[in-house]
């Protein structure tokens, strides 16, 4: 016999459907909007004929930003950013996180130890004193200024250890009556069987890496050495002196809001990608802890 559904729980899931809908909408609309002004001539977007669709549709805003070379050099900067902060910052949270994730008859100092790095989360030294360990370190106008002051992530740390705490204790037991090592139950163990919180924490440490633009302006003394958002903040006004004749030659379908339009599209598109190859990673991962038996 199959089970009926009441009106109230069907006005329910109507509702619910129908508000999740919109919310989403709201939340896609800038990025569509965007998206479809970057593709407009100058004139569709001037007189704000533009919503959810290019208006006289052209390519000539991202003919423009390809050629141009700063942006090309900021785009090589943030990927070197990504690459090397996503292996900085997952390699320090696993080797954190594990062994934080002991009892304290195990790792008598983890108390010290975890609350050592959640008073950072809480206190910071401060934007001087880290510009002046950057400065003395000989770290300015390289990559690494912006990739080793936030090297520790601390509050994926926490998240991983409360994971870790999540695993099932047997399964440790059982590898070292083996004779496995603590690397090798780590590696063989504990990453595997995380890799819903891995992945989630990827994901995190990938966007804050990427949409990082402040720590550009200040460590960066040579605006070649900018990484993409930090670029795109200094981005105002197309100099037109500066245009070659080919170029002026099709300035009238394309403008400034245009030309910003397809640099922010561009910027977001590598996260846009990336995320729906770890979208079930995410979505498992990002109620971690949520659960306890």
């Amino acid at each position: 016999m199959a089970h009926r559904i009441s009106i109230g729980r069907r006005s329910f899931h109507v509702f619910n459907y129908t508000f999740l809908s919109v919310l989403a909408f709201t939340c896609l609309f800038p990025l569509i909007h965007v998206f479809a002004l970057s593709f407009s001539s100058n004139a569709a977007a001037t007189n704000g004929l533009v919503s959810l669709w290019p208006v006289d549709f052209n390519t000539r805003s991202y003919e423009f930003i390809l050629r141009e070379q700063k942006f090309v050099v900021a785009l090589i900067v943030s990927l070197k950013r990504v690459a090397l902060g996503l292996v900085v910052n997952m390699i320090l949270v696993v080797l954190l996180a594990y062994p934080l994730s002991k009892e304290a008859r195990k790792f008598r100092s983890r108390t010290f130890y975890a609350w050592y790095f959640i008073i950072t989360i809480l206190f910071s030294g401060g934007l001087i004193p880290t510009y002046m360990v950057v400065k003395e370190t000989n770290l300015l106008d390289s990559i690494w200024a912006l990739v080793l002051p936030g090297a520790v992530p601390v509050f994926s740390v926490v998240l991983l250890l409360n994971f870790f705490r999540g695993l099932p204790k047997e399964l440790e037991e059982a590898a070292f009556m083996d004779g496995a090592g603590q690397w090798k139950v780590l590696l063989r163990i504990f990453v595997p069987l995380s890799m819903p919180a891995i992945a989630t924490i990827t994901l995190l440490t990938m966007v804050g890496h990427w949409n990082a633009w402040f720590d550009g302006l200040i460590y960066m003394n040579r605006p070649e050495n900018y990484p993409l958002q930090s670029y795109l903040q200094t981005v105002l006004k197309i100099d037109l002196t500066k245009l070659s004749s080919s170029e002026l030659s099709n300035i009238e379908e394309i403008s400034d809001r245009t030309i910003k339009a397809a640099q922010v599209f561009l910027g977001a598109l590598p996260i846009l990608i990336v995320y729906p190859f770890l979208q079930k990673y995410f979505m498992s991962g990002i109620v971690l802890g949520s659960v306890k038996e």
